[in-house]
């Protein structure tokens, strides 16, 4: 079939060449020397020479048929859009479970946040809301007084608390108090004598308090940290205004207290992990959980919907690949590997995953939020982008995506050279500016400012809290600063920007030239039959791409 193509392409281009029209029979000595004692085209094989040109136009045409929208296909051969209309309802389905996940998963997140600033409060004496540092303390007085503090308020806690938290119970015993003590091993400093003997070997004492007893002497010089553990549990009581059951919850809170710089400053955090589970007795009046059957039947629907579309768009890419031939460039045969159904297929497999995880946590079974919404969200995201292709059949809409596709490679390609030398910045912003700027102290933090600078955002900020202590960084920073944002904005971005630019306009030239981008256009465009002229109406058909009764084409 390939050699077919590939002769019959080279006779058009004589005729194109030397503008004269070749018949059929001057043609047929060179298709007969290429012949080999069996040709397969498509599915069909035969013996000796080729055959009239009948086959060449019927593989021409199932060709054009295969690249044409569903609205021509149904023309062609009365075939419905199955696959348009599953997406369609799809995308209304999966959009629906995800706005219901995410008022729950937006509600559990909130509880989670509510409640630690809680414990902020109720547990970390002088704590007052400061997003911009950390709670700190200074002295040896305020470390013993926050300790004592924090017993005391773990013991009077049901009298202080507005919420509806309490102890945990552990064979009918109140769980108690835990302190951790994190010590050097041995530690002698004399800074007055510039001497110092010490052990790095870490040791850790446990000291399990009832909520009467007082707390040992802690060894300051030698103190790297004091790890405070308490276990509270409390009922979300939020869920029942969206009809939906309350969870119970376990917080598993600990509080530090940080020496290990030994600057004269502990950083004080707590931190908090929660476990989610079904509460072992509760009573709603009003509530049958009749709202929740119908939650996971509606998942289930979703699953089915979602595993249905996933067969009808493999059936769909295993056909393409199968008519797929050897003698053409790379880029035509990739004509046939539709990513449009790829990305469909990625969105439906994310999708059913996403519904299982969302049916678990509803059934209790599990409770991990943040990967369900992760799956769910990237499976409509996906499900969302993949709406393009169906504008693609309109050729004004159409030109963004060519354009996209077109660019693609040299984008990519543009964006290796321009990483380079993104990176270079960050790790010298990173090795210079880090002692010096907030925004700069981690890897993650400068190539989260680089970023904003490249989009013109806080550049004033970010000049301003470059501390000048030390005048050869201060003027350092001004340099690099002043090069990067020139050079990513004025240059860099012009530039990807202009490559953007020609690959849509080299893009709109074809379209109203009507030019051919590709041999394998131009071989199709030969067939002149339109979807109405009855001509694509066949009875035979491959068998080995049926993958459902639906038929092969779709």
């Amino acid at each position: 079939m390939a050699e077919l193509l590939l002769l019959v392409m080279k006779t058009s281009d004589l005729q194109r060449t030397f503008g004269c029209l070749l018949s059929m029979e001057e043609s047929e000595p060179l298709l007969a020397a290429a012949a080999q004692p069996r040709r397969v085209i498509g599915h069909a094989a035969w013996s000796g020479p080729f055959p009239e040109s009948t086959v060449v136009e019927d593989f021409r045409r199932r060709l054009k048929y295969y690249f044409m929208n569903p609205c021509q296909k149904y023309r062609a051969r009365g075939r419905k859009p199955w696959k348009l209309m599953l997406q369609i309802l799809k995308i209304a389905i999966i959009t629906v479970q995800l706005v219901s996940f995410g008022l729950s998963n937006e509600m559990m997140v909130t509880f989670k946040e509510e409640n630690l600033m809680t414990f902020r409060h109720l547990f970390l004496k002088g704590y007052k809301d400061n997003w911009q540092g950390s709670h700190a303390i200074y002295s040896q007085a305020d470390l013993y007084d926050h300790i004592y503090y924090l017993i005391s308020r773990y013991s009077h806690l049901q009298n202080l608390t507005v919420g509806n938290l309490a102890y945990e119970r552990v064979g009918g015993t109140f769980t108690p108090l835990t302190v951790c003590k994190v010590l050097y091993r041995k530690s002698n400093v004399d800074p007055g004598n510039d001497t110092f003997d010490i052990d790095p070997h870490v040791e850790k004492g446990l000291s399990v308090r009832s909520l009467t007893e007082s707390l040992n002497c802690v060894y300051v010089s030698r103190l790297l940290s004091v790890n405070v553990y308490l276990t509270l549990k409390t009922v979300n009581l939020q869920t029942v205004r969206h009809h939906e059951l309350p969870d119970c919850y376990d917080f598993h809170i600990t509080i530090i207290f940080d020496n290990r710089a030994h600057s004269g400053k502990i950083k004080v955090d707590v931190k908090n992990q929660v476990r989610i589970y079904e509460c072992r007795d509760w009573n709603v009046e009003g509530n049958s959980g009749k709202i929740d059957y119908l939650l996971v039947l509606f998942d289930a629907v979703v699953i089915v919907a979602c595993f249905t579309s996933l067969i009808l768009c493999s059936r769909s890419v295993i056909k393409g690949i199968q008519l797929q031939f050897v003698m053409v460039s790379l880029s035509d045969r990739l004509e046939f590997v539709n990513g449009w159904y790829i990305l469909i297929i990625a969105s439906d497999v994310l999708t059913m995953a996403g519904s299982v995880m969302k049916i678990g946590i509803q059934t209790k079974f599990q409770s991990n939020y943040d990967i369900c919404s992760i799956l769910l969200g990237t499976a409509t995201m996906l499900s969302w982008v993949g709406v393009i292709r169906y504008l693609g059949f309109f050729k004004k809409y159409n030109i963004l995506i060519l354009t996209l596709r077109a660019a693609f490679p040299n984008v990519i390609r543009f964006c290796c050279c321009v990483a380079m030398i993104y990176l270079g910045y960050c790790f010298c912003g990173w090795i210079v500016l880090g002692p010096y700027h907030d925004k700069f102290r981690t890897m993650a933090k400068v190539t989260e400012c680089l970023f904003s600078l490249i989009n013109g955002d806080d550049m004033y900020a970010t000049f301003l809290k470059t501390r000048d202590n030390c005048y050869m960084v201060w003027l350092f920073s001004r340099l690099y600063l002043y090069s990067f944002i020139s050079l990513f904005i004025y240059m860099v971005l012009s530039l990807f920007i202009a490559l953007i630019t020609d690959t849509y306009e080299t893009i709109k030239h074809h379209q109203k030239d009507k030019e051919s981008v590709s041999q394998l256009h131009i071989f199709i465009a030969e067939c002149r039959d339109q979807p109405e002229s009855g001509k694509y109406q066949t009875d035979v058909e491959p068998s080995t791409c049926c993958v459902s009764p639906c038929g092969c084409y779709g």
